[in-house]
């Protein structure tokens, strides 16, 4: 098993830029597909991004693409989830994941371990 530790999160203006960590624990990340996820209060889990074992470049949705930065330092075992020019409709809890098999790598459900979760708040 691993485990996910996030931190990072914070109130921030907006057009601010924050990083968020994800720290593993009890296995390494290069075995995992790692993802981010948000969800901002009375809203469904939002897929944010991911990125593949290897060098396999990170995979983001329209929404969030060009403005987050997905990266791994696996001798940190540390996944980063970068974000810049922070908009109101960021703030949200975010979340990391690890998938061991990479099917659907954009569905919530298919990832087998999650962290606790770090809240963002953007101030307008």
């Amino acid at each position: 098993q691993v485990q996910l530790e996030e931190s990072g999160g914070g109130l921030v203006q907006a057009g601010g830029s924050l990083r968020l960590s994800c720290v593993a624990s009890g296995r390494t990340i290069s075995e995992y597909v790692m993802a981010w996820f948000r969800q901002a209060p009375g809203k469904v889990r939002e897929f944010v991004g991911y990125i593949g074992r290897g060098d396999r470049s990170p995979y983001y949705p329209d929404s969030v693409k060009g403005r987050f930065t997905i990266s791994r330092d696996n001798a940190q075992n540390t996944v980063y989830l970068q974000i810049d020019n922070l908009k109101f409709e960021d703030t949200a809890a975010y979340f990391c994941a690890a998938d061991a098999e990479g099917y659907l790598p954009t569905i919530a459900a298919q990832y087998d371990y999650w962290g606790q979760g770090t809240q963002v708040t953007v101030s307008s």
